[in-house]
């Protein structure tokens, strides 16, 4: 690796400098989200929480996915803070060569549970046929997200932070272009509908993955080679699944807990999982700056851990969240106010405008506990401390959110609105907890530099 080429983040690097174009990044991903929403609720309404359907789903693969890649930006950022650059490209070649075989083995487990996962979901007879096409296409190209997400978190970790940016607005214009090609363009007759858009899909990150690789050699920020993995660092792998699995567990016992939240939505009918679906195209507005945020002080938090400046690290994370936490309540009060305009671009459906109104006024409240989680919890696991976070992910999720949403919405019958209640509910307690770890300093001793023998 090139020492020299290395961009060196530390206490006085300014948030915005990485969190400005991530924070773009996120915004041209909601945009991207937004265009097939609204480009699906055109061509067919079923389409729309169908594939909402189907994309909670390839979350839960993604978690998979992220267990390398959550580890890879720990050690990446932590060895870069400690200057040990020797190390480099091999943990750059290890975590992309067992991410792409966990893609390939995914990939096939999901195409073929694929029917279970329909029945588990309590998916309607009109929506079935186009979630199950979705995944077959999407899910059957997971090895190329399961590839791009170590990739990028590589290039992240070492300060360039912009070309997520610009692959993003490149993966947004062939998704769209593709969209359009397919729903009704020149290949409409086809008449392939969702799978038109789902072959986008994976086109769009076949080639982004392509421009991550190209970008990573014609910057000097390492190489890839098998010859890095002879002998085999079995050591380091299991050091990095060690990291890697309590955040994948985390994330697992979320989105199964989100996903049997939306079994109860599916139950309520149609309007209510299109509500769900319109609205979290918006919700992704209020979520996406302090999501940034965080993902900057992630990255600045590790290579002050790994620089052995814990105070600095403490003060910085603090410093996000006075940033962070009033322009999301912000962010999340706009959108419950213009939502009955803004859910209008989407449908004319009535019922489906006024249960997306009242989802978005409990909204509010799960953003601010969401700003919480994602600053703490993504400082937390910058310093190592990442078995924390499961343990109030599990009690707090299926303890709090699930029972809250269920007596809530479906007990006391306010419907969809009530589930996110419950969201609203785990968000904010666990919030507190993680932040009072945090301010207690309980992560600190638990570098990864430290424990990481080589």
């Amino acid at each position: 690796m090139n020492q020299e080429k290395t961009i060196v983040i530390d206490e006085k690097t300014p948030l915005l400098i990485l969190a400005g174009p991530m924070f773009l990044e996120l915004l041209l991903n909601t945009m991207l989200n937004n265009v097939d929403t609204l480009m699906l609720s055109h061509y067919d309404e079923y389409a729309v929480g169908a594939v909402g359907n189907a994309n909670t789903i390839m979350f839960m693969m993604n978690i998979f996915f992220n267990v390398i890649a959550t580890a890879t930006s720990v050690v990446v950022a932590q060895y870069l803070g400690a200057r040990q650059y020797e190390k480099m490209n091999m943990i750059y070649t290890l975590a992309i060569a067992v991410n792409l075989v966990i893609g390939i083995i995914l990939s096939g487990i999901f195409c073929a549970a694929n029917p279970l996962i329909m029945d588990f979901l309590n998916v309607s007879p009109e929506m079935r046929p186009y979630s199950m096409i979705y995944i077959y296409i999407v899910g059957g190209g997971g090895f190329v997200s399961a590839v791009f997400n170590v990739m990028l978190q590589i290039l992240r970790c070492n300060g360039y932070t912009k070309i997520g940016m610009w692959v993003t607005f490149a993966i947004n214009i062939i998704n769209i272009g593709g969209n359009y090609l397919f729903l009704y363009g020149s290949l409409s007759h086809l008449n392939m509908g969702v799978a038109g858009v789902a072959i986008s899909t994976v086109t769009a990150r076949l080639l982004a993955l392509a421009a991550l690789i190209i970008f990573f050699y014609a910057t000097g920020t390492g190489r890839l080679s098998l010859h890095y993995l002879n002998p085999f660092p079995g050591k380091l792998l299991a050091k990095m699944i060690k990291i890697g699995l309590p955040t994948a567990g985390e994330h697992l016992t979320y989105n199964l807990y989100q996903t049997t939240m939306l079994s109860f939505i599916n139950s309520m009918g149609n309007d209510s999982v299109n509500a769900r679906a319109y609205c979290n195209s918006i919700i992704y507005f209020a979520m996406i700056f302090s999501n940034a945020s965080a993902m900057a002080t992630q990255i600045i938090t590790g290579h002050l851990v790994g620089a052995d400046k814990p105070d600095a690290a403490y003060r910085r994370v603090f410093k996000t969240l006075r940033t962070s936490m009033p322009i999301t309540i912000a962010l999340a009060s706009v959108n419950a106010l213009l939502c009955r305009y803004t859910l209008q671009l989407f449908t004319e459906n009535q019922n489906i405008i006024a249960l997306g109104q009242m989802i978005m006024i409990a909204d509010i409240f799960v953003e601010a506990g969401r700003c919480l989680n994602m600053t703490f919890v993504s400082s937390l696991k910058a310093a190592g401390a990442y078995v924390f976070p499961l343990i109030m992910g599990i009690v707090c999720n299926w303890g709090l959110g699930l029972t809250t949403g269920y007596v809530v919405g479906v007990v006391l019958g306010i419907g969809v609105a009530g589930i996110f209640i419950g969201t609203a509910t785990d968000e904010i307690i666990r919030g507190l907890i993680v932040m009072y770890y945090w301010y207690k300093k309980k992560w600190l001793g638990k570098s990864v530099v430290e424990k990481v023998e080589i």
